[in-house]
């Protein structure tokens, strides 16, 4: 038994003196290979433990080295959908509703359990940090959002925020330290489910002061409930003053989001990663029509002055409109068609519409927002109809990822074997608002024939996980810029 102790004890101390040996050689030699030292592969593989000290991997070692708990992350989603006001397997998750206050729970539990110091802002924003070894330098972030609309799917939005959380306990099982800090936001309200306001959390961040006026003064839901009553019910805005939400310019060093596509194109070609290089510029729009109504027996055809009738004429000229552009990148959607009385037998007296349409052309988009607004006018003279609101509701501009956050996740997903696509997010994302903070870009992962929005949304274990893995490995290197 001593002999062989003696033995593995001559062992070590010789790996230990070629190491040292070794050490003294010109690092060039190594590095013109762009292998790692074999010396220390061989000691590691007798140990079983990397050799190398925290945060001096180079990102091929730590690419190597990335071990992400897939089948953990699919039950953490499926625990989260839980938190749900409609049966599984949709989601209804509403902001400052007791679902979404206890999935916020639920989520700060997992940052805890992460190692992460957790804050909330006035507005239920909440923040996980990772204290890097130079703190005081701009932080490095990553997120999204947990609440979803109604009768919607696990994945939109969760897959970006326990993805980032997994992230985290990636990196600190490699061995990983980071320079500067990393941050997961857990944003408020992308969905604009319950105020009308999409990213409602993001472009409180991004300081709209518009924005934060309203919410304290004129903002209510379809109950007639103020956000300021629905925040305070949660345990936010105990201050109505919601500028100390604003976050300056430059507060973090870059903002990626990881998200599922929301669309079929890394399925259809088969492709592991999209690389995000633009979002999409949105518009919303919301247009109301008055006639004479009647009864729909009594009043003949030519008599009447339908709204109803307006409304459709108008869908259609959004689709003409749209379309005229002769861009793929132009759509136009009217999600919203709703007529007054709503009864069988009684002419429309009201129509109320509302539009969305984007484009990653601003002008382009703007132009097809005139002419909407024009054939409304036009409708409405011919039908004889009064136009009684035309109102833009928002009208943001587009965003582009910063050209050295675009390299970082390409060459991440090259040094993990990942096959890849530059793309361009034609949805709303809360990285359009942090775009207006930090250098910004996202990832995207396939999903299930492009669902999203509805029960059968779906992203496999295996896809999460080539997305935590380009994530984590992105991370670490604008840690360490």
């Amino acid at each position: 038994m001593e002999s062989l102790e003696s033995s593995r004890f001559c062992s070590v101390a010789l790996l230990l003196l070629i190491s040292l040996l070794f050490s003294q050689l010109p690092s060039s030699l190594a590095q013109q290979q762009n292998e790692p030292n074999p010396t220390i592969r061989t000691m590691e593989d007798f140990s079983g433990y990397p050799i190398h000290e925290p945060g001096q991997f180079g990102s091929i070692n730590l690419a190597s080295s990335l071990s992400v708990d897939a089948q953990g992350l699919q039950k953490q989603i499926e625990e989260l959908s839980s938190f749900s006001d409609a049966p599984s397997p949709s989601v209804t998750r509403v902001l400052y509703t007791d679902k979404d206050v206890s999935a916020r729970r639920y989520v700060k539990n997992l940052m805890s359990l992460a190692g992460l110091s957790v804050r909330e802002d006035a507005v239920g924003n909440i923040f996980g940090k990772w204290d890097g070894s130079e703190p005081n330098l701009p932080a490095v972030a990553t997120g999204s959002h947990i609440d979803a609309i109604p009768y919607s799917g696990k994945y939109d939005g969760v897959v970006g925020v326990l993805g980032a959380i997994e992230t985290i306990n990636v990196l600190k099982r490699s061995g990983f330290k980071p320079k500067r800090s990393l941050e997961i936001i857990l944003f408020t309200s992308e969905e604009p489910t319950r105020f009308g306001i999409s990213c409602l959390g993001s472009r409180l961040l991004a300081g709209s002061k518009e924005l934060a006026e309203a919410l304290k003064t004129t903002v209510v839901d379809g109950q007639n409930v103020s956000f300021i009553e629905a925040a305070r019910s949660a345990g936010y805005a105990e201050d109505e003053d919601l500028s100390n939400v604003f976050l300056k310019k430059g507060s973090y060093f870059a903002f990626i989001e990881l998200h599922i596509e929301q669309g079929p194109i890394l399925e259809d070609e088969g492709l592991d990663i999209g690389v995000v290089t633009a979002i999409a510029a949105p518009a919303s729009l919301k247009v109301e029509f008055e006639g004479n109504g009647g009864h729909a027996g009594a009043v003949l055809m030519p008599y009447r002055n339908d709204a109803g009738l307006a409304a459709a004429e108008l869908a259609l000229a959004v689709e003409k409109h749209v379309l005229e552009s002769e861009s793929i990148d132009t759509v136009g959607t009217v999600g919203i068609l709703e007529l007054h009385p709503g009864a069988i037998n009684s002419i429309p007296s009201k129509s109320h519409l509302e539009i969305d349409t984007r484009d990653i052309d601003e002008a382009r988009r703007n132009t097809v927002i005139k002419k909407i607004q024009e054939s409304a006018n036009t409708i409405a003279r011919k039908r004889k109809v009064k136009l009684t609101e035309f109102k833009i509701v928002n009208q943001d501009p587009p965003a582009l990822s910063d050209k050295l956050v675009i390299k970082k996740m390409a060459d991440a997903s090259t040094e993990l074997n990942l096959s890849h696509k530059m793309m361009i997010s034609r949805a709303y994302h809360d990285s359009l608002f942090m775009a207006r903070i930090s250098p910004m870009g996202m990832i995207f992962i396939p999903c299930y024939k492009g669902y999203s929005h509805k029960p059968e949304e779906y992203s496999s274990p295996e896809d999460m996980a080539n997305g935590v893995k380009v994530l984590s490995l992105t991370l670490a290197k604008l840690s360490l810029d």
